[in-house]
């Protein structure tokens, strides 16, 4: 069900409502008290979760003194975890791409707005291979960064020799590249992960979750194909379930979930029940920051079709 709310600056409303839904819980004799200052976007989000809720609760907005929810939800360290989700799957990401004792290069293929994270990443990274990218050039920076270039005009000097011979030719890509790194957006990424592809299917092609945000539903992800991206198979059935404009706003509601389930079991002492989070498994403890395990789900049509 969707719940639309129109929120006045400065406002202060109140809700105490028997709904239906955080799962696995003791339903019996649950309540929560909220007060949260935080965008009307996010406290759309809540109102709606809530309601979908199995749980009494009371919830204050605007109320100074209490916690205020960013909104940018993703990219913010959220009340109990130790890291925002972006930064997790980007700490999951530079673990599993860039290890000591690897042989080849990687390449980071990036847009101009990821420029602050990228100069950290040569930074720690510095043998590595970066190439800047925009939807203007991209197609003749892969060529040249995969040798592609070379390879063409090579095949175009011999075939000028003698015009009658018809040669079969695949443009050689250099080999000293094992995987990719894309840090863009889903309107570039949507185009520059099949033109890589297309040159070699020996390189492996990470990338966080941010590259699809922008798509409007996971069969958009058949451009990702084979593409690693950390995520877990509960969160993509999530993203999946609910049905928004696109799959951020998909994403945002499922981090308001998880962070009202921890409220619950905070409020409540239900320390003792086993919780999964939507974006990770992590174990809810009382004295310590949640850590999010997760894992990389490889891009598949037959993956993606098993999840709508």
């Amino acid at each position: 069900m969707k719940f639309s709310l129109t929120f006045f600056l400065g406002s202060l409303l109140l809700f105490m409502v028997s709904c239906t839904s955080i799962p696995n819980q003791n339903k019996s004799n649950l309540n929560i008290n909220l007060a949260i200052q935080t965008s009307n976007k996010n406290k759309e989000l809540i109102i709606e979760s809530l309601f979908e809720s199995n749980i009494e609760f009371t919830i204050s907005f605007d109320e100074l003194g209490s916690y205020e929810l960013p909104n940018n939800l993703i990219d913010s360290k959220m009340k109990y975890f130790c890291n925002s989700l972006l930064q997790d799957e980007r700490i999951l990401i530079e673990s599993s791409v860039f290890k000591s004792n690897q042989t080849k290069n990687v390449l980071v293929v990036y847009s101009p707005k990821y420029v602050n994270y990228v100069k950290n990443l040569k930074e720690k990274y510095p043998n590595e291979l970066f190439l800047s990218v925009d939807n203007s050039n991209y197609e003749d920076k892969v060529k040249e960064i995969l040798n592609v270039i070379s390879s063409l005009d090579k095949y175009s000097i011999v075939n000028k020799i003698d015009k009658s011979i018809k040669i079969e030719h695949e443009p050689r890509v250099r080999k000293d590249i094992s995987k990719i790194y894309f840090i863009t957006n889903y309107e570039l990424g949507k185009t520059l992960v099949p033109t890589f592809r297309s040159y070699s299917l020996n390189i492996d092609l990470y990338s966080t979750s941010e590259i699809f945000y922008d798509a409007s539903d996971l069969k958009k992800l058949a451009d990702f194909e084979d593409s690693y991206i950390p995520v877990s198979n509960k969160y993509i059935n999530k993203i999946g379930a609910n049905n928004a404009s696109n799959i951020k706003i998909n994403i945002e509601k499922i981090l308001i979930e998880d962070f009202l389930t921890i409220e619950n079991v905070f409020q409540n002492n239900l320390f003792y029940e086993n919780y999964e989070l939507n974006t990770g498994n992590a174990k809810i403890k009382r004295n310590n920051c949640l850590k999010r395990d997760l894992y990389l789900w490889k891009v598949s049509t037959n993956n993606i079709i098993s999840q709508t």
